[in-house]
């Protein structure tokens, strides 16, 4: 088992609306897709997009931490932040579903990775276990699942066949109460959370995320600017997301008596709402984030 940071703890990033965290031009037909992790493409949303958000929600409040904290600029008084924060990777991709309208979907390895995220981030993960799917046609979920009929799930044009694991239910009950605060929402994700193959999890990830036609229209005319039509592509609303946040040292430059654990408390306890990511007038980006508690140990 992988030792536990000092002054850590995980966070969540819960999308409320589609996320773009682009990477600027894309090659294939999506103009502008959503950063990626090299090893396994699935999507994520990096570390320093998360660390600036924070720092400008902070900002605002004028605190004399922030730039202990997130850290600051400038020819002679730069310094690093304290916090450091991890890429947030994805542990849950929500796709359309024939029952229950849609499905939290994740993988073996996908809660795998996961797994070591809450042992080495300060989360207890006793009593969680990473069960076995048996091929690309077979689906788990817990036993009072809303998604399957005849012990059969479909998934946009895909069908699975189902079976019940108390396994699931545990992680589904795990991340339902690190996530959602009241209960029918918890009640809510564990009928949709499904684990899916690692193989079929890939798929998705590749093509379930939305992509929407954007263009720009001549005023004079009415119509298409020439060459003003694209693809962007973002992380459908209810996307769930997770990182790690710690404290290894205190720049004490501007740190002074300041201790980690008062940092963690001023800047990692309470859940916030973001805007994280591009189109933020056009009402993208709204996420929630929640920094790990307590309350989600099973």
């Amino acid at each position: 088992m992988d030792t536990p940071l000092k002054h850590s703890r995980l966070y969540w990033l819960h999308a409320l609306t589609p996320v773009h965290v682009g990477v600027g031009r894309g090659l294939d037909y999506i103009d502008l897709p959503i950063m990626r992790e090299k090893i396994t493409h699935w999507p994520i949303v990096p570390s320093s997009a998360v660390k600036g958000v924070l720092r400008a929600h902070y900002e605002e409040t004028e605190n004399s931490l922030v730039d202990v904290a997130f850290g600051s600029g400038g020819d002679s008084d730069a310094n690093a932040g304290s916090l450091n924060f991890t890429d947030a990777h994805i542990v849950c991709l929500p796709v359309r579903s024939l029952y229950g309208t849609f499905a939290w979907c994740t993988s073996p390895m996908a809660l795998r990775r996961f797994l070591r995220d809450i042992t080495t981030y300060g989360g207890d993960g006793a009593g969680l276990e990473i069960p076995a799917v048996a091929n690309a046609n077979a689906s788990i979920t817990s036993s009072d699942t809303a998604l399957a009929e005849r012990n059969t799930v479909f998934l946009e044009d895909l069908d699975f066949s189902n079976t019940a694991s108390e396994q699931a239910k545990n992680w589904a009950l795990y991340i339902a109460r690190s996530v959602f605060g009241e209960s029918s929402w918890q009640e809510a994700f564990v009928s949709r959370f499904i684990i899916l193959s690692d193989d079929t999890f890939n798929f998705l990830c590749d093509t379930g995320t939305e992509v929407n036609a954007r263009i720009r229209i001549e005023q004079e005319t009415k119509t298409v600017v020439p060459g003003a039509l694209w693809y962007e592509e973002s992380l459908p609303a209810e996307t769930l997301l997770a990182g790690g946040v710690w404290c290894e040292r205190l720049y004490k430059g501007r740190a002074g008596s300041t201790t980690a654990d008062e940092l963690f408390s001023q800047y990692c306890c309470k859940p916030l709402h973001l805007q994280i990511g591009g189109n933020a007038t056009t009402g993208q980006g709204q996420v929630r984030c929640i920094f790990d508690s307590e309350a989600a140990k099973p």
